[in-house]
């Protein structure tokens, strides 16, 4: 699938100078893990006072990610680009990123969805990004020589095994170059962040953009180190514009320059030149202490069906739930949404539940006790049904009772799937 081709990405204000004044784009802070330690880096939370990335006001769950998008498009309708940049890492955070942007591509089809990460995890999810059409993609590389890496990154953690000095560094370059080369093959738009250290890496950056073009990544952009006070790079100093300058002249040789880099916030908001994210703090602040059970958050029911037109299949059976909506005086199908492998006992079921995180019930002709279990314990109604979608949708919709529709917990009996993976 050529992603690039699909959307005109000349609307993305980051990779297109000229769309800057036009189009804006929103980051949603959902990723507070990051699984490296960069010696530059010090990431905030609730913070207000400073402009840069891995800061946020705040953090949101993908459902309060929805909801605050919807509001400030409501008031800012030049948002082109939805992007999750942190404040940790996307793919240290997976399931929220990837539910996250599911969510969006569901809801705003006309949206271009954008990721930025250091690139250590995203191999895994790089399908399931271009089968969403996520467009653009920025990776950091600060070096591509293992003994200059080994002195920007404290630590890489793979899993649960942490990796310190250059077999750390080696690891993670690594994974950056396979990564960026299958997101090429995939016909994602790829931007590469290099963040210039002064006496660290400083020699290197023309190296670092001549190894990228070799990739087939698009555009470079050269990001002047900030000094954050606590961190083991807090005491140099921060590079001078005419460095930055010289360094970004020297790449271009090699790719083309991103030069109007804002250095954006993780809960940045509106044009690259008006931003407006001290204005929707408020919103986004509110956003974040809307309780996940709330039916603005929940807009959706899914149901487990054979056909599309009854409720007729047992949940641990159903590989695929559809997912409805009220829409005016009936019903419609907005989506299907891909259920976790059988198997795993409650963790499968968990992960469920955060797919379904803004479904206020689940409709299916059998729900063992253990996913009946975690769905209710996460706001999700489970309840056992036949018969006709719609007339499922209503009972759910109205908050009705009938014989057609009970809910696990008013049956007496068990309710199994029989598939040995239903119930657990």
């Amino acid at each position: 699938m050529d992603i690039a081709n699909s959307k005109d990405f000349r609307n993305h204000p980051c990779f297109n100078a000229e769309a800057k004044g036009r189009f804006g784009r929103i980051h949603l802070p959902v990723a507070p893990q990051c699984n490296i330690k960069c010696n530059f880096c010090d990431r905030k939370y609730d913070c207000v006072n400073e402009s840069r990335p891995g800061v946020t006001s705040t953090l949101l769950s993908p459902p309060q990610a929805l909801l605050y998008l919807q509001r400030v498009l409501e008031k800012e309708p030049r948002i082109s680009v939805v992007g999750i940049a942190g404040p940790g890492d996307p793919f240290a955070n997976g399931e929220e990123t990837m539910t996250t942007l599911r969510l969006i591509s569901e809801r705003y089809p006309q949206m271009l969805l954008c990721v930025s990460s250091n690139g250590m995890a995203i191999a895994p999810y790089i399908e399931e990004l271009a089968s969403m059409a996520v467009s653009h993609v920025t990776i950091t590389v600060c070096a591509v020589d293992a003994a200059i890496g080994a002195r920007i990154y404290g630590w890489v953690t793979d899993g649960k095994v942490v990796y310190h000095g250059r077999q750390g560094a080696e690891l993670l370059l690594s994974r950056q170059l396979a990564a960026i080369a299958l997101l090429k093959r995939h016909g994602m738009v790829v931007k590469v962040n290099c963040i210039v250290i002064p006496g660290i890496n400083d020699h290197h950056v023309e190296e670092v953009a001549k190894t990228m073009k070799a990739l087939g990544v698009d555009l470079f952009n050269c990001m002047a180190m900030f000094p954050n006070a606590g961190s083991p790079f807090g005491h140099l100093e921060q590079p001078s514009k005419e460095m930055m300058e010289e360094l970004r002249s020297t790449a271009e040789v090699h790719l083309p320059q991103m030069r109007h880099c804002t250095r954006c916030r993780a809960d940045a908001v509106g044009l690259l030149g008006e931003d407006r994210t001290t204005e929707f703090r408020s919103c986004l602040n509110a956003c974040a202490k809307v309780d996940a059970a709330a039916k603005e958050l929940r807009p959706y029911v899914a149901v487990a069906s054979e056909e599309g037109i009854l409720i007729n299949r047992h949940l641990g059976d159903a590989r695929r739930l559809e997912i409805w909506e009220k829409h005016g005086d009936g019903y419609r199908k907005v989506a299907e949404r891909a259920t976790p492998e059988a198997g795993g006992g409650g963790k499968r079921w968990h992960q469920l539940a955060r797919i379904l995180g803004d479904c206020r019930a689940v409709l299916a002709a059998a729900i063992g006790p253990t996913p009946a279990e975690i769905l209710d314990k996460s706001g999700i109604k489970p309840v056992e049904a036949g018969g006709f979608i719609e007339e499922g949708l209503a009972l759910v919709y109205d908050n009705r009772d009938a014989s057609v529709l009970r809910t696990r917990s008013q049956r007496g009996g068990g309710g199994c799937c029989g598939s040995g993976g239903g119930c657990g």
